[in-house]
C-alpha cells in the first residue's frame, strides 16, 4: 500500500497541519517507507510462534500477598478539612 499526494493533503488536513509542497512530498515519502515496513512485517509466517512478553527468560520475584501495614484511615484524615464517614469531602466542581 502506499499513498498519494491527495490522501497526504487530506491526511495533513485532518491532523491539521499546514504543509508546503515540499513537506508533503517528504512526508509522504516518509509514510511510504512506514507503511512497507508494516508489509514486510505482515508477510512474514508467524505461525507456530509462541507470543512473548520479554525477550528474555526471567523470574518473578514473588511475594506472600499479606497485610503489612495496619488501617491508618483516622491518623491520615486528621488534617483534612472535611470528612465524612470515611470518605473526603470536596467542594463541588461541576454542577
Amino acid at each position: 500500500m502506499s499513498l498519494n499526494a491527495d490522501a497526504v493533503r487530506r491526511l495533513a488536513t485532518l491532523a491539521r497541519l499546514d504543509l508546503d509542497p515540499a513537506e508533503q512530498a517528504a512526508l509522504r515519502a516518509d509514510l511510504n517507507a512506514v507503511l512497507g515496513l508494516i508489509d514486510r512485517l505482515q508477510s512474514v509466517d508467524t505461525q507456530g510462534v509462541a507470543p512473548l512478553t520479554h525477550p528474555q527468560a526471567l523470574a518473578l520475584r514473588l511475594r506472600d500477598d499479606a497485610v503489612t501495614e495496619s488501617d491508618a484511615r483516622a491518623a491520615l484524615q486528621a488534617g483534612a478539612p472535611k470528612v465524612e464517614a470515611g470518605l473526603y469531602l470536596v467542594p463541588r466542581v461541576i454542577e
